[in-house]
This record gives structure tokens, sequence and C-alpha cells, in this order.
């Protein structure tokens, strides 16, 4: 019989005046990864997160909660655990995760144009100047659901904001997420792009070309005239005559799913 590894909390509350200020600085670091949540520590651990600390305002509520929720990888989430003072906890993030965590985690480097010629059929998805950072976090989850090569966005949000890592519930850590500098690298290398447009051909799941770049706008603005002129083809996505749009993560969702099951051997690595 296998006996399952455990762990426990350290129970002691760290009295430590430098949490508040130290977890403030890390929402503004490029270099690191607020999550908060149990279920963004999880995921995130899950992926193989280099997680340098946990901090939880009820440690004997997060081994019951991670037993429960999180049992593949609540040995590594309990040893890293740290109780604090409930009114230190509450000041650690805008708005205190109701699980009671909140973690550190370095962020990897991501290479653009490794990505980007990354050789599996699987399509990336560019968000081009996202707004709502819940949203773009959405995008990620469902692009990680979907095995997608990745998420780039353009604009001036960084998409590891810990909202969008909150709204992604740490999935981040599953595919390459970055910010695309360059908007003309798409050009260079040989994917196809294509724009999701209200404007484009109706959407036909068997015709979408393997390794494509698919392109998002936002709900209110679209895809900018620059990117539709640059892009090799414009699908849209069959709906309800009297209904505008779709939320951007529905949007993705769809264009992403039907990527994955046009074919039997869909998600299939070449």
């Amino acid at each position: 019989m296998r006996v399952r590894e455990t762990a426990a909390c350290d129970h002691r509350v760290v009295q430590d005046g430098s949490l508040i200020p130290r977890l403030r600085r890390a929402r503004r670091d490029p270099s690191l990864a607020v999550l908060e949540g149990l279920h963004a520590l999880k995921h995130a651990l899950r992926f193989d997160a280099p997680v340098l600390e946990v901090l939880t305002s009820d440690a004997a509520r997060l081994e019951r909660l991670a037993g429960e929720l999180a049992p593949d990888v609540a040995p590594r989430m309990l040893a890293l655990a740290r109780q604090v003072e409930p009114a230190v906890f509450e000041q650690l993030a805008p708005l205190a995760p109701s699980t009671g965590v909140i973690a550190l985690a370095e962020r990897p480097l991501i290479d653009v144009q490794a990505l980007l010629g990354d050789p599996r059929h699987a399509p990336v998805v560019l968000l081009e100047d996202p707004r709502d950072l819940g949203n773009l976090g959405a995008c990620v989850r469902v692009a990680a659901a979907a095995d997608a090569a990745g998420v780039l966005t353009t604009g001036g949000h960084d998409p590891w904001h810990p909202d969008a890592l909150r709204g992604a519930a740490g999935l981040h850590y599953a595919l390459a997420v970055a910010r695309l500098a360059d908007p003309g690298a798409l050009a260079r290398l040989e994917r196809p792009l294509l724009a999701v447009d209200p404007d484009g051909e109706q959407l036909e799941p068997s015709e979408l070309p393997p390794r494509a770049v698919l392109a998002f706008g936002s709900e209110r603005r679209g895809l900018s005239p620059q990117l539709l002129a640059r892009a090799d083809a414009s699908v849209s996505i069959p709906m309800r005559a009297g209904v505008s749009s779709l939320n951007l993560a529905t949007a993705v969702a769809a264009l992403l799913f039907a990527a994955r099951l046009r074919a039997p051997a869909a998600g299939a690595r070449p």
C-alpha cells in the first residue's frame, strides 16, 4: 500500500514588520509573481513554478483546503507556508483572497522568438492592448485548458499583473505568457496571422490553419486597422442576430476549442 506524503504548516505566527511593504513592492517587481488564493498557488506548484514564499492567515484551514482541493501539491504548499496575523494578511493585497493564502514566485523568462518558432500545431493567442486584467487572466486560463502554445499581449498592461494571475488561477505557469514589445515580429515568422473580427469570413473550424496566431481586440474597440491590414485572413464567430459581441475570454475559448477539435488528432504534436 502506498502511503501519501504529508506535510504540515508552521502554525507559529510570524511577526515580520517587513511583510506589508515587501508584498507591495513585489506587485511592481517584473521578476516576481504574486499569487493570490489557493487555486493560483495550486496551479503554479502543479506546473513547477519556483515558489519562494507562502503566507496564510489560518494554517489549520490551509491544511484542510490543501488536502481537499490540491492533494497532489499539498506537501510542497504546506512545507512553504507560514502563518501571519490576520490583520497583517488583510493588508498584503488590495483584496485579500477568501482562501487565506498569498504566495510569491519567480516569473519565468519567456523567449518570444522561441514561442513563435514552436513547431507544434498549437495556436498562439495575441491580445491587442487588453484593458481588463481579470479578463486577460481568463484568456490565459482558457488558453492553458486548450493547450495553446502561448499568450502574447500588446499595450501597456503587464500580463503577469497580480490581477491577471488571479483571473488565470495561476495558469500562467502552464504555458508561455509575455508582452510582445515588437508586433512586427509576427510578420517575420512563418505563422499565419488570423484576425478575429466581426466583418471577417464566418468561422469554419476545418479551415483553421495549424500554428496560427489568433489575434483578438477588445469588446469595445476591436482590432486596430494596422493589425487587420497585417493579417493573412479575418474570421468571425457565428452568433445570433442582435448580439453585438462576445466577452473577450469567451471569444478566445470559441476559437481555441474550434482549433483543438477540428480534427481527430487535434492537440497532437507533429
